[in-house]
């Protein structure tokens, strides 16, 4: 049986925000054993999995990728949009666009220290939105 939700997350500032709480709020009652995907419906954040306990790492991956992918590179020809959006189509295209989790006892089997990020690469992004598939 597969299942689908639509999730529309506030509005969240540019980084890296953990948002598993948010995401387990809008889903129905897992089943013991199965899959959850989820997939952001945008193409300038990304969703990954990682460090849930110390927000150095957040800081951290902000600066990494912004000098993996600086803004107002003179070469960029899509720039109607501002400086930050073709550094944050990079930036997603890197991160990816979807993470897969498997459940176990009704529960999102992450390990200890994860918890799924949304990565907001735009400077005013507006609420994003994610579909969640729940694979039973």
């Amino acid at each position: 049986m597969i299942r689908q939700v639509s999730i529309r997350l506030q509005p969240y500032p540019r980084g890296y925000h953990i948002i598993t709480e948010e995401i387990m709020r809008h889903l129905p009652e897992l089943p013991e054993q199965g899959i959850l995907n989820i997939f952001i419906q945008h193409t300038s954040a990304g969703l990954t999995i990682n460090e849930n306990a110390d927000p150095d790492v957040r800081v951290d991956f902000e600066s990494i990728f912004n000098q993996l992918v600086p803004e107002n590179l003179p070469f960029l020809t899509h720039t109607l949009e501002g400086a930050d959006d073709m550094p944050a189509h990079i930036k997603s295209a890197l991160v990816g666009s979807s993470v897969t989790i498997p459940i176990t006892n009704g529960h999102p089997n992450l390990g200890t220290w994860q918890g799924v990020y949304l990565c907001e690469f735009r400077n005013h992004a507006s609420g994003r939105k994610l579909v969640a598939t729940l694979y039973m």
